[in-house]
């Protein structure tokens, strides 16, 4: 029997290429929008592959959409507010909306790392803040001006070896 279309596995889901910021080079994660494709439309699920070596995104926080990010495999590490902290297999991490908490996760392993990403879908009064890629954010109508200023740790937010790769700040 034909199984209904709203049952598909990640994998016949996922972007054929990479994610990347306009003007950079720099590929980032392989996404598969599980909650769109199979006909959710009031909150995201998406599955996120990693291969070594990248990042789900530059480091951002936003203003008005929550986030949740559950660790399926591998060992990423997340990076909040310019420090890395290293996960594992079963690892849960929440960034509720409004806080300023930038954030961005790393494989800087030599394996694929898949994580499960929930959030609301997109919001018109969202703002984003990407304190890495000021660049990058000025270019950006939804920027967040008035974030709630977090100090930043030391960390770039790139991959180990990656710094210099692309065209950021």
């Amino acid at each position: 029997m034909k199984r209904p279309e709203f049952i598909k596995h990640w994998t016949e889901l996922e972007a054929s290429e990479a994610r990347h910021y306009p003007g950079d080079t720099e590929l980032m994660a392989f996404g598969a929008p599980l909650a769109r494709k199979l006909g959710i439309s009031r909150i995201g699920i998406h599955h996120n592959r990693l291969p070594p070596g990248s990042r789900t995104s530059y480091p951002h926080a936003e203003s008005a959409e929550e986030e949740f990010v559950f660790v399926l495999e591998g060992k990423p590490d997340v990076w909040i507010d310019g420090n890395l902290y290293s996960l594992v297999e079963g690892d849960s991490v929440a960034f509720p909306a409004g806080t300023g908490i930038c954030h961005t996760f790393i494989n800087n392993t030599e394996h694929d790392v898949r994580l499960l990403v929930i959030g609301e879908v997109e919001k018109a009064e969202n703002r984003i803040r990407y304190p890495m890629n000021e660049t990058y954010e000025l270019t950006r109508a939804d920027r967040w001006v008035d974030w709630p200023h977090r100090p930043l740790g030391p960390h770039d937010g790139k991959p180990d070896g990656n710094s210099g790769h692309g065209d950021e700040d």
